[in-house]
């Protein structure tokens, strides 16, 4: 009785496993999405951005810290400038010196004007009476030896004012120079971005190119995944998509295809069967548009894992409908954070 008893047991789990088999290789519901569509697995990324000294320096300051929040034009970071500043000191005493050389080279020159000027009436005098006989022709020639003397003497002035005035220029630049440096020590951010590391601290001595922090751009936010070799010649740069990241499953956020690889990637050396063109993948990128990153600012978390949605053109170039649960305005999930307020504590909050 128990022989049999242990048979029935046997036949029945065998059975169940069989009946279990069979329902996930015939019943189970398919996890390939609708048709029409494709999707793909990614992350949420931005681009790193490093923020870098021009040249070699001490930091003074370091003024956000990791996570914060930065907008172009803040500033993040100033290097010591005490050696600059005295080197502009200096800069603008060499201006201030050459442009005293140029007054002093332009009396010059007006005095060797006058001195032309005298020399060229006494020939014009000496030339007449020379006409009536009263001057010999060597006093003559001398009074014309004299003119061309000082109107040599002229030219030779205003060149030595043009040669000073030029000399202001190249110290004038150099003092340029500087004060480019000094706006160079002050390091600011150059888009909207998130602190994410901090590479140096205040009384580090960096060379130029020393990164002092590295910033997460959150003007472009994208996700890139892969599709196979079936589906990704369908699609087009522009074309809609939808994110949906697993920290927020009820929420499609709308995107814009922005780059399809025009190579595949994973392909194996010799392409023989259809299994092993199914391997041929490609990479294909997905942005979220600025307008919704920048009212989200600071909910933006990149690695943040998700799921990267496409339409896909039938032959007759119609797009289906979006699914249910991928149509949700963004809008109407994620609201918008409140608003900072104002001077007088008339915050509000904006929905």
């Amino acid at each position: 009785m128990s022989r049999k008893i242990s048979i029935a047991l046997v036949l029945a789990v065998l059975a169940a496993f069989l009946g279990y088999a069979a329902w996930k290789v015939l019943l189970e519901p398919s996890d390939a999405p609708p048709d029409g569509f494709a999707r793909g697995n990614g992350r949420i990324e931005a681009d790193l951005v490093d923020v870098s000294t021009r040249l070699a320096g001490r930091v003074a300051e370091i003024s956000v810290r990791e996570g914060d929040l930065v907008q172009p034009g803040d500033v993040v970071a100033v290097m010591d400038t005490a050696e600059l500043i005295a080197q502009k000191a200096r800069a603008e005493a060499a201006v201030a010196s050459a442009e005293a050389a140029v007054a002093v080279a332009e009396a010059g020159a007006r005095q060797a004007e006058a001195k032309l000027a005298l020399s060229r009436s006494e020939l014009a005098r000496a030339e007449k009476l020379s006409e009536r006989d009263v001057l010999s022709d060597e006093n003559l020639e001398i009074r014309r030896t004299e003119a061309q003397l000082d109107e040599a003497g002229l030219s030779a002035a205003q060149a030595n004012a043009v040669a000073k005035r030029r000399a202001v220029d190249a110290e004038q630049a150099a003092l340029g120079e500087i004060e480019a440096r000094i706006a160079d020590s002050t390091l600011r951010a150059t888009l909207s971005g998130r602190a994410l590391y901090r590479l140096a601290q205040p009384g580090e001595v960096l060379g130029a190119g020393g990164k002092v922090l590295t910033l997460v751009s959150l003007g472009d936010v994208y996700m890139e995944f892969f599709l196979p070799a079936t589906a990704a010649p369908m699609v087009q740069l522009g074309d809609e998509a939808r994110v949906v990241v697993d920290v927020r499953p009820d929420v499609a956020i709308p995107a814009t295809v922005s780059f399809v690889a025009p190579q595949a990637q994973f392909t194996p050396k010799q392409v023989e069967t259809s299994e092993e063109r199914e391997s041929l993948m490609f990479r294909i990128r997905v942005r979220i548009p600025h307008a919704l990153v920048a009212e989200r600012l600071s909910q933006i978390k990149t690695g943040v894992r998700g799921v990267a949605w496409v339409r896909l053109a039938g032959a007759d170039g119609t797009l289906p409908d979006w699914p249910e649960g991928l149509t949700p305005p963004v809008a109407a999930a994620l609201p918008v954070p409140p608003a900072e307020p104002d001077p007088a504590g008339a915050g509000s909050d904006v929905q």
